[in-house]
């Protein structure tokens, strides 16, 4: 039963009826025992000074952050981490109360969460070519994480788009130290997706219900030694998925990010791990 020293938490968007983070967070605080509560938010993006103005005056103890809010909200916050300030958004706020205060810092755990599932691929990936497929948040989120950690040899970013992807190799500039990004149109990727290591979807291209839909249809382009990570968890296995791994590579679907993710935003407001198999189970068991 929520009482008065219920913690809180809340995601902050627009739409959020569709999300699966109360489902998560939720299962983990009762699995743990946690005197904490979770609820998704509708918050106008008019109304965003207030909603985390708000979080202030509660006490509550953080907040996630999804679409549209996840770059308007930096402007509302009293400190970034570093992977927040380099791409310029937030996902995750955590209210900090140092002598009383509240301090509101502002992370993202989009770049900890596409990180989780590669942590085993690491010496195959390090240094190697890698291609994403799309040019906006989640794609500046995945490039940052793999210029952070693995320092590609080249870093592809194909989008139907081209000036977003020169604006994303542009605004990530200063962490490319190799000079790895490169954007090309997407018609132009043919070469870069059969000579990358990894492949990663960042757009929502094969997201239900348009599940026969590819970022890359010519299949034939994909080989055994690589990597396929779709960021779309619904469906579980996407075409993209599939067609990769019946070219013979490894899939890596995109429920592992969602809970990645989750995991680390998680730690930073309870300071315990997240119990990522109960909440896993919980994901299956609804009609993902």
């Amino acid at each position: 039963m929520l009482d008065a020293e219920t913690q809180l938490v809340a995601l902050l968007g627009d739409p959020v009826a569709h999300s699966l983070s109360p489902l998560m967070h939720n299962t983990a605080f009762a699995e743990q025992h946690l005197n904490w509560a979770y609820a998704a938010t509708r918050v106008r993006p008019d109304n965003l000074g207030e909603a985390v103005a708000g979080l202030r005056a509660l006490g509550m103890a953080g907040a996630n952050v999804t679409i549209p809010h996840k770059e308007r909200i930096v402007t509302h916050l009293d400190a970034l981490a570093p992977e927040a300030e380099a791409m310029g958004a937030v996902n995750t706020v955590v209210a900090e109360r140092p002598g009383g205060s509240t301090r509101l810092r502002g992370l993202n755990t989009d770049v900890a969460g596409f990180l989780a599932p590669l942590a085993e691929h690491a010496e195959r990936l390090n240094k190697a070519p890698a291609l994403v497929f799309g040019a906006g948040g989640a794609a500046r989120a995945v490039c940052y994480a793999l210029l952070a950690r693995h320092e590609p040899s080249s870093l592809v970013v194909a989008a139907r788009r081209p000036e977003q992807a020169e604006s994303l190799a542009r605004d990530l500039a200063s962490h490319d130290e190799q000079g790895a990004l490169e954007a090309v149109p997407l018609e132009e990727a043919a070469r870069a997706v059969r000579q990358s290591t990894l492949l990663v979807n960042a757009t929502p291209v094969g997201m239900t219900p348009d599940i026969d839909e590819t970022p890359w249809p010519q299949a034939s382009d994909f080989s055994s030694g690589q990597l396929a990570y779709d960021l779309v968890y619904r469906p579980v296995e996407t075409r993209f998925l599939r067609e990769a791994a019946e070219r013979g590579a490894t899939p890596i679907g995109g429920l592992a990010m969602l809970v990645g993710q989750a995991a680390a935003a998680y730690r930073a407001w309870t300071e315990r791990d997240m119990p990522t198999e109960v909440v896993k189970e919980a994901l299956r068991a609804t009609s993902m």
